[in-house]
Order: structure tokens, then C-alpha cells, then sequence
């Protein structure tokens, strides 16, 4: 009888369910390996899926923002921020102009927004006003709404949360930051700068946080003398109209050519297209590189996080398809083919990847809705809604699905390959040759060199910042390509470095060589565990290298004032002018006790220093029709300000548009390189001066030159041959120079100094520092400015407010506040510490998976070795040697595989100018990380093993 070897109907299919059912069936028989597998998939899963959402619930949707800014009206008017007549309004936010020439029109007056209200429409106006209150000696400024608030038109822009609506003139309701701030209860009253007022009910502003100091009033309750006093600004008051016709888009553009910003509900919720937001013959405007240098960070982050948990899930697999290793030999000598070998193994990846993604983005979306709910009733505006974003959800489950399924069928691959003869006698997979893998490792390591090598030369490639921002998302492409391959190859090439140092361990100890031999011969565990650790190290590394560098441009892009934790009080203080105009003199205040006042309510203040300077502008008519015939000083009064000129050649190179060709220049870099000088840019002083303002020490040659009569300057750009130029200019002139656009005024008098550079430890806006003697013999009057304050650490808020009740009291001036320069450091290095501790954890968490992977796997090597006669002692050493050696290896080539492509994103991105490797923090990593895994190996290895039966064929 012949047989019939034709495929059966079905065959296939049937064979899968045969798959599902039994990989059902070893999930449910090793459930404490299926649940970490699950964890594995879910975590990242939903960590993507929860950014994901709380990104876009920060993006206010079309109703959010016609609810949370318009309320029930139709359209509010105010002024548009734009420099002529010729420029378009963003038509969701009408505070941005979306498309202009950019040129100023110096003509240009913008109309007021209440004499283009439409007819037919009830107008309620809003105007901001700011309003003060007295704590001790000193005012404090807080926030002033003049509207109808509880309009029923108002319904859902504003919110009684709780009280009740004012009766009388005296009563008012406040925002509870208000509350909080000035420890007041409801019915408790509060003098502010218009008058005394007695709160009675809280009000939520939807597009505010409830944390600001807010008093809602009406017209009536404020005196006229407060609404006009100082300069108003015309953007303080809007007009909302209500009513049944909707504000079209065209009424916006005529609008937007007087200077009046519109904000239409119809328009919001049916946008125009984008040809109908640009201004003819302006190109529209390209996303900014820092937004792409964000992408780029967040795409290499997720890239290897997913590659991460690829690998951590495949040393899973790995170790269970050892489990499966008889069961599944026994199928193979029965008949199954290889294919349903195969997919018997890939099938507990589907199942587990299934349940994975599936509660891992039910887990994001839960937990990112907990965390809007909790930012939003807790009165942020950070979160204007919960907004599911659903593609990105979609995708971060196919990718947690396809990782998992990846991770599983490298080693369904092997088991089903292997001989079924030799695992049923074996009881284990015969050990395969690694010759193959060690070549595919090097090509890809080859490609990978290749394609980080094409990324770098293409971004160095352009010198025009706009081709070079165009090439950005292709150059970070190949890079982060690049990146993933070179894991991946350096995970092919594990089992070689594994060979490499087991050859080299002759002279270590006995625990030591054992791990190493006993690596060698088992990559099947060796392998896996080393790649996990390997990818968990490389994400470790590349955020710190990220993190770093944005947190160095940070700091290189901060406009400083002053050193950090230093403030700057006036000792001269101009008096408000006088019911007729005229002017009074000013008030001299004595540095002693001005100190003295700041010490007592201060107790961090380090030193105190005067401060000497040239006279600064006073008495000076501004504006047009000035008489420019007189003398730019007299004895009352000062048109006269100092500034050094840029050298001839030393101009920053930048584009037409006026973007820097590159930052990297050091014309464009240091103090004042692009930036405009405080009142007090020249100096007065000497060495003590330079260490105290500039934080540098001034050495020989600068003290040589000021005693010569010369000068200490700030920035290279200002000096050519070892001369710089002081100018005198007077500030009743205006001019403009498209070569240095900071210079405004017309230079009157000039000096040319000896100059030596001195460049202060941050980027400070001083020009120099001159002695007393060449101050007087160039005339510049030097006179004692200011008292500097070096302060230990930054002020809490209610120092601050100390230091102003205590310096009111001096000045007799119950306005002058206290401010010190925060910097950007605050904080800096423990948020680096904790980048630290976080990628620790990822990477403890990768080498304590795998290690325990590991020791289960290799249970009957220790049975074993217990059975010759092994001590505790040696066995628990192994165990810690194996985990040392897996978490070493792993750790080393992770760190050298994120740093360097992360070094070449932040190279490629707005980051290239402070590109900061924070070596202290990975070599923490890099002894961290293998030492905590080894004792942790050590200690949880068992000193008696439990007695097991001998298994068949060992």
C-alpha cells in the first residue's frame, strides 16, 4: 500500500492550535517566568503609551480652547504683537503672529482694539491690571482682573468654586492661590493698592493655575487714579463680544493689517487652510531645531528601550525553552515537523505579547488619566483635558508585540534546529557553533561604524544652518540606525569577548576562572544575559550623555545678570517725579546698612562689596523733538553711556536671516557676543572687583595693564592688537547698525586702551573693568553704584519677601523688591545624580533578571558541584564571579555603545556647541552597576540547595 505523503487539509492550521494549546499550558506550569516576561512587555508598553497621552493632553483641542479662553462669547479683540502692518495671526493663538516680513515699520501705530468692534454684539471687557499689597516695609505685587467675571457669557473660561458673589463694593473674589499666599480665610480683608477689600467666594480661571495671586474686580470698585497710573500697556485690555454671528476669518486679516489680534470661536473650530495664514511671498515658518534635536532624543531613547526589552524578554526565552527542551524533542521524535517545533516556542511569545501590550496600554492610559485628574483638580492649567493618543498607543502595542514575538524566535530557532536524539538523552540543546554569529556580528558592526560615520559626515556636511536643519531629520535617522545596529552587533560578537576573557584568566582566582570557563562553555545563558545588560547599559549611558549636554546648552544659552546666588542693590535711587513734573533728587543709601538690614533678615548672605561704576544716565530727556544742541552731560545731568566697540573683523558671521553660521565661533561666543550690556557693563576697580564680579582671578599681565592705564575686557571680540575702543554714546540719539543691531544710540566720544582679556566664568553683561585712576583721567565720574550681594544658596520665596521688607526699610521705598540671580544650576546636580540612580536601576534591573535567569538555569551545575563536595562558600563566589563578569562585560559595551552615537546626535543638533560627556556619573555606572549585581548574586544563592532527583541522561 502506498503511503499518501500529500499535506493534510488543514494540516497547518491545526498544527498552530496544537502550538497555542500547549504554549498555554507551559505559561500556566511556570507562571512566575510567564509573569515576569509580561512585566517585561507591559512596562515599556505602557510607559510609552502614558507619555504618549500626557503629551497630548497638554495640546488643548479646538473646543478647549474656544471653552477655557472664550467661555460662551463669540470673539475676543486685543492688540497683535507685530512689527507692521503686513503680518498674519496664528488663528489659534491670538498672542503669535503666524506669518510676517518681518520688517519694522517704524510708522506702524496699531489701532485700538474697541474702535474695530463689529456692531450688533454685547461687548464685555477684561483688563489686567497689576496691584500690590503691603508685607511689612515692603509692597508685593499680585494680579487684578477688572471683569464681570460671573457673566453668564463667562460660563466655563471662569468658575465659583466656592463662596459666593460679592454684594457690596467691598467685597471681591480672588483666585485660592491668593488665599494660600497671604494665609487669608474667606470674610478676611485685604488692603491692596486699589483699595480694601474683603473676599467672599474663589474663582477658578480655566487658563490659569489656581496657585497665582488673582483678585477678580469690577470697573466701578477701582478708582480711576489706580487705572491710569504709569504706563499702560495696551495689552492688558481685551473686549469679548457675545452674541449669534460668528467673527469670520477675512473680519480677522483686515483686523490683524490695523495691529488687533482676533480669537474667533468659528475659526478656531474651522481653521483656514495653510496657504490662507501666510502672507504673500512669505515662506511659511519650519519647525525649530530645538524641537528637532527634542525628536531626536526621545526617538534614540526609545529605540533602545524597545531594543532593551527585546533583550530582556529573549534571556527569558531562552531560559524557558530549555525548560521545554525534552517536551519538545519528545514532539520532534514523535513526527512534528520543525515548523510546529518552532511555533510552539513563538506561540508563548504571541500569548504573553498579547497580554503584555494589551494591559500594558490599558496601564498607561489609566495612569496617565490619574495623573491629568490630579494635576487638574488641583488648579494646574498644565493639562487642559484627557486626550488618548490613539496611533501612537496603537504603535507602541505592535512594537511591544513584535519585540516580544523577536525575542521568542531566537530561540525557537534553536531548539527546534537542534538534534532530537541528542536532547532526549541529554536532556539539553547540543552547544552550537558561534563562528557564524561572530562573522554576522562584525558585518553589522561594520554597517553600524558605516552608517554612524555617513549620519556625522552628512550633518558636518552643510554649513548653512538652514540646509543643515533641513538635513537634520535624515542625519539623526542614520544615526539612530546606526545605534540600534551596533547593539545588535555587539551583541552577536558577546560569545567572542566571552571567549576573549575566558582565554585571559589564568591568574585570577578560583571563583573568577570557574565563571569565566563556565561562560564560555554555556552561551546559551551567558549570551542572552550579557545583551540584556549590554542594551540597559547603552540606554543608561545615552540619556546621561543627552541629558547632559541640553543641560550644558542650557547653561550656555541663560542670560546672565550675575553670577549665581548674587543680587545687585542700587545705593542711588531716582525719586518718582513730582505732581508738576520736575524732577528730585536722589536718595543715597549707606552700604553698611543696607548690609546690615540683609544680614538680619537673611541668614545666608556670604559677603557684601561695592560696587563703583561710571555715572549713569540721569536726567536725560527722551523721545522725538529733543534739543540735541545741549551738552550730553552737565553737573544735574547724564546722557552718557560706556560701551566698548567690536573690533573691525571680529563680527559674528550669520545668515540674511540673521541665524548664526556657526555657534561654535568664537566671535559669537562669550559676553555680550550677541547681547545687550547692563547699566553697569564698565567696572571700576581692581583685582578684588575682577574675583568678586567676574569669578575669576586677575593675574599678573591684567593687573599690569590696568595699573598702565588700560583694561581688563570681557570678550576677545572687543580687543584688536591689544587695544580696545571705549565709546561714549548719547542715549538721546537713535541710530541702527545692520552690522551690531544691539548698538542704538550715536557714539559721541571715544578712548582707545591697552586691553588684556579676563573672561568671566559665565557669560556676565560686563564689558570690562577699568581702574579708578583711568576712569577719572578719561572724565567718566566714577561714583559708588551698587552694593553686590553673594549669597551662600538661592533664597526660599519667604526670604525673598524678608529681604524686601528689609531693604523697604532702608530705601524708604516700599517698592524696590530683592532679586538674586537663580542661575540654571539649582538643582542641576542632583537632577544629574538622579539620571544616575534611574539609569542604575534600569541596569540593576536588567543584570538582576538575567543573573536570575542565570542561577536557574544553572541549578544542576551547582547541584553538581555540591554533589563533588563544593563548599558554600565556593558556590555562592561562583554565582557572584558569573554575575561580575555578565554585568561587567554588559556594562562596559553598553556604555561605549550610547555614548558615542548619543554624542554624535548632540553633535548634530542645536546641542553641538556644549556636546558634555559626564564622565564621573558613567564611571558610577560602570562600577555600580557589576559590583551590586555580583553581591546580589552572592547573597541570594542559596547555601543549601534542596534535594532533586536525578534526571535522565545526566
Amino acid at each position: 500500500m502506498r503511503l499518501d505523503l500529500t499535506p493534510a487539509p488543514n494540516g497547518r492550521r491545526s498544527s498552530f492550535r496544537v502550538a497555542l494549546r500547549m504554549a498555554r499550558r507551559d505559561i500556566g506550569r511556570h507562571k512566575g517566568r510567564s509573569l515576569l516576561i509580561v512585566l517585561l512587555i507591559m512596562l515599556p508598553v505602557a510607559g510609552m503609551t502614558g507619555a504618549a497621552t500626557l503629551f497630548q493632553s497638554s495640546q488643548r483641542t479646538p473646543e478647549e480652547i474656544v471653552e477655557h479662553e472664550l467661555g460662551g462669547t463669540q470673539a475676543r479683540f486685543s492688540v497683535l504683537p507685530a512689527p507692521n502692518g503686513d503680518s498674519v495671526q496664528d488663528p489659534l493663538n491670538d498672542a503669535m503672529v503666524a506669518s510676517s516680513t518681518g520688517i519694522h515699520d517704524p510708522g506702524f501705530v496699531p489701532a485700538d482694539p474697541q474702535e474695530l468692534l463689529p456692531p450688533g454684539y454685547e461687548v464685555l471687557p477684561l483688563r489686567q491690571l497689576n496691584l500690590s499689597t503691603g508685607i511689612g516695609a515692603a509692597l508685593v505685587s499680585l494680579q487684578g482682573r477688572i471683569a464681570d467675571a460671573l457673566h453668564p457669557a463667562f460660563a466655563g473660561k471662569f468658575t465659583l468654586l466656592a463662596g459666593r458673589a460679592p454684594r457690596s463694593p467691598g467685597e471681591a473674589l480672588v483666585s485660592p492661590g491668593l488665599l494660600e499666599r497671604f494665609s487669608l480665610r474667606l470674610g478676611d480683608a485685604i488692603t491692596t493698592s486699589a483699595g480694601t477689600f474683603v473676599p467672599v467666594g474663589t474663582m477658578r480661571d480655566a487658563d490659569a493655575s489656581d496657585r497665582s495671586s488673582v483678585i477678580f474686580l469690577q470697573q466701578a470698585q477701582v478708582p480711576e487714579a489706580v487705572l491710569h497710573q504709569g504706563p499702560q500697556s495696551p495689552h492688558s485690555v481685551s473686549y469679548y463680544l457675545v452674541g449669534p454671528e460668528p467673527v469670520t476669518w477675512q473680519q480677522i486679516r483686515e483686523a490683524n493689517r490695523q495691529g488687533v489680534s482676533v480669537l474667533s470661536r468659528s475659526v478656531v473650530l474651522n481653521p483656514p487652510s495653510l496657504a490662507e495664514r501666510t502672507f504673500d511671498g512669505v515662506p511659511p515658518q519650519q519647525p525649530p531645531q530645538d524641537a528637532l534635536a527634542l525628536f531626536a532624543t526621545f526617538g534614540l531613547v526609545a529605540a533602545l528601550a524597545l531594543l532593551e526589552v527585546g533583550l530582556l524578554a529573549g534571556a527569558a526565552f531562552a531560559v524557558g525553552a530549555k525548560r521545554q527542551v525534552r517536551e519538545l524533542a519528545l514532539m520532534a521524535a514523535s513526527g512534528a515537523d520543525v515548523p510546529t517545533v518552532r511555533s510552539v516556542v513563538t506561540s508563548g511569545g504571541l500569548w504573553l505579547g498579547s497580554i503584555a501590550v494589551l494591559s500594558g496600554a490599558a496601564l498607561g492610559l489609566c495612569s496617565a488619566a490619574a495623573a491629568v485628574h490630579w494635576v487638574r483638580s488641583s488648579g494646574s492649567a498644565r493639562f487642559p483635558g484627557i486626550h488618548p493618543d490613539v496611533p501612537l498607543t496603537l504603535v507602541a502595542m505592535v512594537l511591544g508585540l513584535v519585540c516580544c514575538l523577536l525575542a521568542a524566535m531566537a530561540p525557537a530557532n534553536q531548539v527546534a534546529r537542534q538534534a532530537a536524539l541528542g536532547a532526549l538523552k541529554s536532556g539539553r540543546a547540543p552547544a552550537g557553533n558561534g563562528k557564524r554569529t561572530t562573522a554576522a556580528g562584525a558585518a553589522l558592526l561594520l554597517v553600524a561604524v558605516a552608517l554612524l560615520a555617513a549620519g556625522w559626515l552628512l550633518g558636518e556636511s552643510a554649513a548653512d544652518p538652514d540646509r543643515k536643519a533641513g538635513q537634520l531629520p535624515l542625519v539623526t535617522s542614520l544615526l539612530i540606525a546606526g545605534a540600534v545596529l551596533a547593539v545588535v552587533a555587539l551583541v552577536l560578537l558577546a560569545g567572542y569577548f566571552v571567549s576573549l576573557l575566558t582565554a585571559r584568566t589564568g591568574t585570577l582566582p578560583l571563583s573568577l576562572r570557574m565563571a569565566a570557563r563556565d561562560s564560555a562553555r554555556n552561551r546559551g545563558r551567558t549570551v542572552p544575559a550579557v545583551a540584556a545588560v549590554l542594551a540597559a547599559a547603552t540606554l543608561a549611558s545615552a540619556a546621561l550623555v543627552l541629558s547632559a549636554s541640553q543641560q550644558a546648552v542650557m547653561r550656555e544659552n541663560h542670560p546672565w545678570n550675575a553670577l549665581e546666588n548674587q543680587a545687585f542693590l542700587p545705593l542711588s535711587l531716582e525719586q518718582p517725579l513730582l505732581p508738576d513734573g520736575s524732577t528730585q533728587p536722589a536718595v543715597d543709601v549707606d552700604p553698611a546698612e543696607l548690609t546690615s538690614a540683609l544680614e538680619g533678615a537673611l541668614g545666608n548672605v556670604a559677603w557684601t562689596q561695592v560696587v563703583t561704576a561710571p555715572a549713569y544716565v540721569q536726567n536725560c530727556a527722551f523721545g522725538p523733538g529733543v534739543d540735541l544742541s545741549g551738552l550730553a552731560r552737565t553737573a544735574t545731568s547724564n546722557c552718557l553711556q560706556y560701551s566698548l566697540a567690536r573690533a573691525a573683523g571680529n563680527e559674528c558671521p550669520v545668515t540674511p536671516e540673521r541665524r548664526v553660521v556657526d555657534p561654535e565661533d568664537w566671535r559669537c561666543r562669550g559676553s555680550l557676543a550677541q547681547s545687550t550690556a547692563s547699566q553697569r557693563g564698565i567696572l571700576v576697580g581692581g583685582a578684588n572687583e575682577i574675583s568678586a564680579v567676574l569669578g575669576r582671578e586677575a593675574g599678573p599681565e591684567a593687573l599690569a595693564v590696568l595699573e598702565a592705564g588700560g583694561m581688563v575686557v570681557t570678550n576677545p571680540v572687543f580687543v584688536r592688537d591689544g587695544m580696545a575702543v571705549l565709546e561714549g554714546q548719547d542715549v538721546r540719539t537713535q541710530t541702527q547698525d545692520p552690522a551690531e543691531p544691539f548698538r542704538m544710540h550715536e557714539t559721541v566720544t571715544s578712548s582707545t586702551l591697552p586691553a588684556v582679556v579676563v573672561e568671566p566664568a559665565e557669560a556676565l553683561p560686563y564689558y570690562g573693568v577699568i581702574s579708578p585712576d583711568t576712569a577719572r583721567r578719561l572724565d567718566l565720574r566714577p561714583e559708588a553704584a551698587e552694593l553686590l550681594v553673594q549669597l551662600s544658596r538661592f533664597p526660599s520665596a519667604a526670604e525673598r519677601d524678608a529681604a524686601s521688607g528689609a531693604i523697604a526699610a532702608v530705601y524708604q521705598r516700599p517698592d524696590v523688591g530683592f532679586w538674586a540671580e537663580p542661575g540654571i544650576t539649582q538643582g542641576d546636580s542632583w537632577m544629574s545624580w538622579s539620571i544616575v540612580a534611574v539609569s542604575a536601576l534600569i541596569t540593576f534591573s536588567a543584570a538582576g533578571i538575567t543573573t536570575g535567569l542565570s542561577l536557574a538555569d544553572a541549578r544542576a551545575d551547582h547541584a553538581t558541584l555540591a554533589g563533588i563536595g563544593a563548599s558554600p562558600r565556593l558556590r555562592k563566589s561562583l554565582a557572584g564571579s558569573q554575575a561580575l563578569l555578565t554585568a561587567g562585560l554588559g556594562t562596559v559595551l553598553g556604555s561605549l555603545a550610547g555614548t558615542v552615537p548619543a554624542m554624535l546626535i548632540a553633535g548634530s543638533t542645536e546641542l553641538r556647541t556644549a556636546v558634555d560627556v559626564p564622565w564621573l556619573h558613567l564611571v558610577a555606572l560602570l562600577v555600580a552597576v557589576p559590583l551590586a549585581g555580583a553581591l546580589l548574586a552572592w547573597f541570594f544563592t542559596r547555601a543549601r540547595l534542596p534535594a532533586s532527583r536525578r534526571t535522565l541522561g545526566t
